[in-house]
């Protein structure tokens, strides 16, 4: 154990070191030390108000992190287009920055009463390709610092019902963000599609879908009609999509960044990703390749009509880190989550 933090910390040493290099390259964007510094928000930095030029986005389907709330922004270069895409990931120019804020309200049930920020994950697109960047927010909510190694903050709530809830929440490292994020070998945002974006937000200047919003403020192109651009459910709302669509959406955003052929599952040959479309690929009636105990002694990923005997079922309700999915990301069970996939797969014939 000595010997491998030792190796961490020396990783750590030489991302910094490459991280803070001189930038010579217009296109590169500077790391800072403290998040303030780079001008994301106006006033209070705590307020997360965005500066001129910063625009909050949300997803469909968000993935699950220990019941935390979330906000998101990007920021492209002036004068920068993104490039849409049916499927896959937008390009983004060089120079863009992901922003998303973790957050847990005091009191879900009335959010008036305050939040605690835990972190701000940058995601910035370099020369070199996408690098991620975590800042942990100070208690006194002022500011929130650059920590490469991450750490673990204790956060309490009250839920829906008035519980108190009480959880050691987990700061990733640079190498963890990997985990989840490496795509064919290469950094990738998570979300940033068309199907997560294909809806409403509510702007200052009034609710407006997101897409047009994109177009209109002149950092998307090539958006076809909004007709021929697929939309995932918001998982939670019956209304929104049939219960097929919003199990699929829930997967898709929580499993298939690493089950997909480029993923760093892609040699268990389950893919879950919203438009796949080969049963045994999506694990119905599927063999797992390598499981071993992760199995839960179950033979398949899926069994229609039993999520009982579906390893599937088993390693999402598992806490068990070497059984649990996703393996990193989470300390708790999404169980809202979880009993959806136990309904879509009771209901499969």
């Amino acid at each position: 154990m000595k010997y491998r933090k030792i190796i961490f910390l020396a990783s750590c040493v030489v991302f910094m070191l490459t991280a803070f290099k001189v930038q010579k390259n217009t296109k590169e964007v500077a790391v800072k030390e403290k998040l303030s510094d780079y001008g994301f928000f106006a006033g209070k930095l705590a307020d997360l108000n965005p500066s001129e030029g910063v625009i909050p986005y949300q997803l469909n389907t968000p993935l699950f992190s220990d019941y935390a709330e979330k906000q998101r922004f990007i920021k492209l270069p002036s004068g920068t287009t993104a490039q849409f895409h049916a499927i896959e990931t937008f390009q983004f120019p060089k120079g863009t920055v992901l922003i998303k804020n973790f957050y847990y309200p005091f009191d879900v049930r009335d959010k008036s009463k305050g939040r605690r920020i835990l972190e701000t994950r940058l995601l910035i697109h370099q020369e070199e390709g996408w690098v991620a960047l975590p800042y942990i927010w100070n208690e006194e909510q002022t500011e929130a610092y650059l920590d490469v190694a991450g750490d673990t903050k204790e956060v309490s709530w009250k839920d829906e019902k008035g519980k108190k809830q009480v959880l050691q929440y987990t700061i990733p490292n640079v190498n963890q963000c990997k985990g989840c994020h490496l795509k064919d070998g290469k950094m990738t945002p998570i979300g940033l599609v068309a199907r997560q974006l294909n809806g409403n937000f509510p702007y200052k200047e009034g609710e407006e879908n997101q897409l047009l919003k994109w177009k209109k403020l002149g950092i998307l192109e090539n958006l076809p009609e909004l007709s021929q651009v697929s939309q995932v459910p918001v998982w939670a709302d019956a209304n929104s999509g049939d219960l097929n669509s919003r199990a699929r959406a829930w997967l898709d955003i929580n499993c298939a960044f690493c089950h997909n052929p480029k993923g760093a599952a892609s040699t268990s040959g389950l893919f879950l990703e919203y438009n796949q479309d080969n049963a045994t690929a999506l694990g119905i009636f599927k063999n797992p390749v390598a499981a071993g105990k992760g199995s839960g002694n179950r033979q398949f990923d899926i069994v229609p009509a039993q999520p009982d005997k579906s390893i599937l079922v088993y390693r999402i309700e598992s806490n068990d880190p070497s059984e649990m999915m996703p393996e990193i990301g989470r300390k708790v069970v999404h169980k809202e989550g979880v009993a959806l996939i136990k309904e879509w797969i009771k209901q499969m014939k």
